[in-house]
């Protein structure tokens, strides 16, 4: 391939010149821009991953379609992190030294992202952040650009606790895993409750390994709460509301979910169904929401999610992937380059319109327009997929120019249906 492009180039190049054929001609001589990024496509955070890969794949397809970036191919190239953490440095440097890739995007989810920075920011390398969560407070890496709806840790806590406060609660309970992300959130929400004057009546983290949360349950229904906030990855989050059901949390309780990730992935909806009643959980998206385009690209994603066997409905990561995309070539489009530098300068003065809506950046590279929004699950029953389709299955209690309802409590009356 590259002996007959070298060929093709030996003999053309000459007339190009003489005959001033178009740059985008020229270019497409150049080689493609590659693209890269390590990807969990297994381990605990192996379906989200699986989904996202899929928008990325449409909007590498969607902009190829359009002549690529600055009239070169985009070649795109992913890696499994296998959802360890110990593993993305590795690929990174691999995907920089070996691939010679142009641009990166940051693989999901924070933990995976965190042991990179270090790397990118030595590099000199932009980097298009995917679903973490204040990974650049410390390194202040000044070509980070994370496209997660959040900034800082209210967005997962504040509607949360505002519905139980509505709701006349008092106490609180706090479940964490003792990871950095988790922690990041829960400590976001224990500064909220001390601010507030919350009564605290349990506050522990349980270890990434467990898979048995029946005695943690069983501690935090002795202790009483009227709100109990859980902050947890994938498999602990359905692990825990499967615990919840069998062995209850009181009628005391008033709400209960908060920070719960694996709530928003299908697969994982689907199979806990009726138990998913009542809870108050964060999101990025739900049915009934308004944003530009993004009708079109659910429709065109569920074609290709039923092909790859993922996520069919993708509401949690799959449009923000593709906004990854499409802020990237607003930028190539917009500085006709594909320089880090230049690119960061453009993303951090400009406001990006994407699929979720506007996406405008603060100077640490996190989202300054958050939009988090808090909703509660209504009326699910058990093995229907189509169901999380329709507005009103999950009502958006917050925040107010997204709310469509208001939240239902206590949590044992909400959790019928």
């Amino acid at each position: 391939m590259k002996q007959s492009r070298r060929k093709i180039m030996g003999a053309t190049g000459a007339t190009i010149l003489a005959t001033g054929l178009a740059p985008r001609t020229a270019l497409a001589q150049a080689g493609p821009v590659k693209i890269g990024m390590s990807m969990p496509q297994t381990g605990g955070l192996g379906g989200g991953g699986q989904a996202a890969l899929v928008a990325l794949r449409m909007w590498v397809d969607d902009v190829n379609a359009k002549g690529g970036l600055l009239g070169r191919k985009v070649e795109f190239i992913a890696y499994d992190d296998q959802s360890n953490p110990a593993n993305t440095p590795g690929i990174y440097t691999k995907l920089l030294d070996v691939d010679k890739v142009d641009l990166l995007i940051a693989p999901y989810a924070t933990v995976p992202t965190a042991p990179i920075m270090p790397l990118v920011k030595q590099r000199g390398k932009l980097l298009m952040g995917n679903f973490s969560f204040q990974v650049n407070a410390k390194i202040k890496h000044d070509m980070w650009f994370n496209n997660a709806p959040w900034n800082d840790a209210d967005g997962w806590s504040e509607g949360f606790i505002a519905a139980g406060r509505a709701a006349g609660a008092k106490s609180i309970a706090l479940l964490a895993a003792d990871q950095e992300f988790a922690q990041a959130l829960a400590n976001g929400a224990r500064s909220l409750i001390d601010k507030i004057k919350l009564t605290k009546v349990y506050d522990q983290n349980y270890p990434p390994t467990t898979t048995d949360f029946s005695s943690v349950v069983r501690a935090i229904r002795a202790a009483k709460p009227e709100m109990v906030f859980v902050a947890s990855y994938p498999n602990d989050s359905a692990a825990i509301v499967k615990a919840v059901n069998e062995i209850g949390l009181g009628s005391q309780v008033v709400i209960f979910g908060g920070a719960m990730v694996g709530l928003q992935f299908t697969p994982i909806m689907v199979n806990l169904g009726s138990l998913l009643n009542g809870i108050v959980n964060y999101n990025s998206y739900v049915p009934g929401m308004k944003l530009p385009g993004i009708d079109d690209f659910f429709k065109r994603y569920a074609e290709r999610a039923v092909a790859a066997k993922v996520d069919p409905l993708g509401y949690y990561l799959p449009p923000f992937n593709y906004a990854i995309g499409q802020m990237l070539e607003q930028a190539v489009n917009a500085t006709k380059s594909i320089d880090d530098k230049a690119l960061a300068d453009y993303l951090r003065k400009n406001e990006m319109q994407t699929v979720v809506g506007p996406i405008r950046f603060d100077a640490n590279g996190e989202r300054a327009n958050q939009r988090v929004i808090t909703a509660q699950f209504r009326g699910i029953k058990d093995k229907d997929t189509d169901q999380f389709r329709q507005p009103g299955k999950q009502v958006i209690i917050h925040p107010t120019p997204d709310s469509n309802g208001k939240v239902i409590t206590p949590y044992d009356a909400a959790r019928k249906g």
